[in-house]
């Protein structure tokens, strides 16, 4: 008799993500089991826990998901995960904090295609601005970005200081360089806009970051890109459903949320059908998600 595919879903917050939960379950998992509040510290005990509770031939079918907001904790709980495995009790282990890994993976994965069909070009060398890079998404386009050979600056809202940290947060975990920059007025936007080949709009819901006019004076800009489906959308002029399509008044072309989502749903379901399976046993985070966007877009 094959062995019920489990999953464990750890989340540092009060709750667990039940957009997580609904996906994991439509994505092949029989029994979906979240802890909430969990610490650092309490990941090697709970993922040795479920590890050992079962025999090494069933131990594929057992997986861990990291959730949460924090892409940095997330990260760490996924470190922590991995170092208590011990052979041949091997589980699969996924983390996605609050939709990050697989919205960032999407948003790039798109971005990069319609770069390569439209203007024959690659990520290596393209001049990218992250706006909204301090949030968890931000940060993830970012180091996709970097690690495909792009020249990435972390645009903030509030000055250079905040998003200095996270380019230095990514130096030392990923060795890509980023740059900070300042992106605290529509002048100093438009300024970024001025040398940049692509704009990925990252921030929270319902903030416009790119206005028509802003996109329009940006005659260098290639493509604009938003994650916010909520009104008033980041870029303004682009179609929630835009893949490529031209934004009225501008050069640029659009790349709209519900396009990036819907390869971000099937990114998020496709890495847990893989966990579900019990094949070889895994361990997924951003890049993996990216490797399965880019064959999605």
């Amino acid at each position: 008799m094959t062995a019920k595919a489990i999953l464990h879903m750890l989340s540092p917050l009060k709750h667990m993500s039940p957009f997580d939960v609904n996906m994991a379950l439509d994505a092949g998992f029989d029994s979906v089991t979240p802890y909430v509040n969990v610490t650092l510290d309490e990941v090697t005990g709970l993922v040795q826990d479920a590890m050992f509770s079962r025999p090494p031939h069933d131990a594929v079918r057992t997986g861990v998901f990291i959730g949460g907001r924090d892409v940095i904790l997330a990260l760490d709980m996924l470190n922590a995960a991995r170092a208590a495995l011990l052979k041949p009790f091997e589980l699969s282990i996924f983390a996605d904090p609050a939709g990050s890994f697989t919205t960032a993976a999407a948003m790039v994965a798109c971005v990069e295609k319609v770069l390569q069909d439209k203007f024959q070009k690659s990520l290596k060398g393209a001049r990218v601005v992250v706006f909204g890079a301090t949030g968890v998404v931000g940060f993830c386009t970012g180091v996709i970005s970097a690690l495909e050979g792009a020249q990435v600056q972390l645009a903030g809202h509030d000055g250079a200081a905040r998003v200095q940290k996270i380019a230095d947060e990514i130096k030392k975990r990923f060795k890509v360089d980023t740059k900070a920059a300042d992106g605290g007025d529509n002048a100093k936007i438009r300024t970024l806009l001025a040398d940049a080949d692509i704009a990925l709009c990252c921030a929270k819901a319902g903030v416009q970051i790119l206005s028509r006019a802003d996109v329009a004076a940006a005659s260098n800009l290639k493509i604009a890109a938003d994650v916010n489906a909520v009104p008033p959308l980041g870029v303004e002029g682009v179609d929630l459903f835009a893949n490529g399509a031209p934004i009225d008044g501008a050069k640029a072309l659009g790349v709209g949320a519900l396009a990036i989502g819907n390869v971000k749903y099937r990114t998020e379901s496709g890495l847990f059908q893989r966990m579900a399976s019990g094949g070889a046993p895994l361990c997924l985070d951003f890049r993996d998600a990216f490797a399965l966007a880019r064959t999605l877009a």
